[in-house]
């Protein structure tokens, strides 16, 4: 992970929140991710939805695990606390964190592979438990660090850059998050930040487990079998002195449409996905509509975006424990052990 510092210069007519901070001051290292990967659009969305909820950034917790997405928290906010974790564990750092200062605002940024595979059974506990997290999951259906392998969100029919095509069931996140009793629900694209930057939001607000899928597209694994700038052609009609795989610099790819419409969004390999925001009228306090709609949708070969499900009642995980209100790195150590004799009295229960 690079950590490649930005210059300080700040031009004096930046604009400044309530807090007196510029979206500069949001920002953490130059990208080390392909030109026009949707992870970066995504890192651009949290810097204006952090700069305008005008939050410090020294009181926010990002975490990550393995993967390109997981090397988004050292894009954005430089002066926050972060912890990159190994493959698909970062929602039990996360809890462990949130569980030992409950004042931290906790922002976890995975990939479909880190969350969807191996790091299924924390991301479902996760969501169980309703850790305090807003929990992005950048969508791509690719394991992109290791040249481009089917991930567990791969849609059937797909095409690998090598020509295979995946036979299997995808795992939809979203609908997974809702059976599982997510308290807050939502899906966006990485090219939609009119869209993608309120869902942030209300989801840093959110008291709960926020689960936002961003269909995120992969800039790099676009170059199929007869193609003349694909890796493999290039290879063969070459003299190599040393092994190495350009990434030609793409477009970002962004849209922009209303409530209720659907939208077909061509991706840098030519593959097409439709997106359709949900109308304005759509109730996202009802799960098992939430449920049914998304379904439909996804059977009609579409997308289904925006706010998905949000629980009106949601209780997070430090309050279902009835925990103390601060945080317990603050509490005495007469707090913390309360002595022989309660021991005793605990012991005596099990004999």
């Amino acid at each position: 992970m690079s950590y490649i510092v930005k210059p300080k210069v700040h031009h004096p007519s930046l604009q400044k929140n309530a807090i007196g901070r510029t979206r500069r001051d949001y920002e953490g290292a130059i990208s080390t991710l392909c030109a026009g990967c949707g992870h970066d659009s995504i890192t651009a969305a949290l810097v204006q939805a952090f700069w305008e909820l005008d939050i410090e950034p020294y009181k926010v917790a990002k975490f990550s695990g393995i993967g390109c997405s997981s090397k988004t928290p050292a894009y954005f906010l430089k002066e926050a606390h972060g912890f990159n974790s190994v493959h698909g564990r970062m929602p039990a750092v996360a809890t462990g964190a949130g569980a030992a200062n409950r004042d931290l605002i906790m922002v976890g940024v995975s990939g479909d592979g880190d969350s969807l595979s191996i790091g299924l059974g924390q991301l479902c506990h996760a969501v169980r438990r309703n850790v305090n997290l807003t929990y992005v999951l950048e969508n791509n259906g690719v394991y992109g660090l290791t040249k481009g392998q089917f991930s567990a969100s791969a849609d059937p029919g797909s095409m690998s850059k090598k020509g295979d095509v995946n036979t299997m069931a995808a795992i939809d996140g979203v609908l997974m998050a809702l059976t599982l009793g997510a308290t807050f629900v939502a899906r966006s694209f990485s090219g939609d930040k009119a869209q993608l930057v309120p869902i942030l939001k209300a989801a840093i607000r959110h008291r709960g487990f926020a689960f936002i899928d961003v269909i995120s597209p992969c800039v790099t694994f676009n170059d199929h079998e007869g193609s003349t700038k694909s890796y493999a052609y290039t290879r063969e009609h070459q003299l190599e002195v040393v092994q190495a795989d350009l990434v030609l610099p793409q477009a970002e790819i962004a849209i922009d449409y209303s409530h209720g419409e659907a939208m077909r969004v061509q991706m840098h390999d030519g593959s097409v996905v439709t997106l359709r925001k949900v109308d304005e009228n759509y109730d996202p306090t009802d799960r098992d509509r939430s449920y049914e709609v998304i379904r439909k949708h996804l059977l009609a070969g579409e997308v289904a975006t925006g706010l998905l499900y949000i629980s009106p009642e949601s209780v997070d995980m430090m309050e279902q424990n009835e925990a103390v209100d601060g945080p317990l790195f603050n509490l005495p150590f007469e707090s913390l052990c309360p002595g022989a004799a309660e021991l005793e009295k605990l012991q005596t229960r099990f004999r």
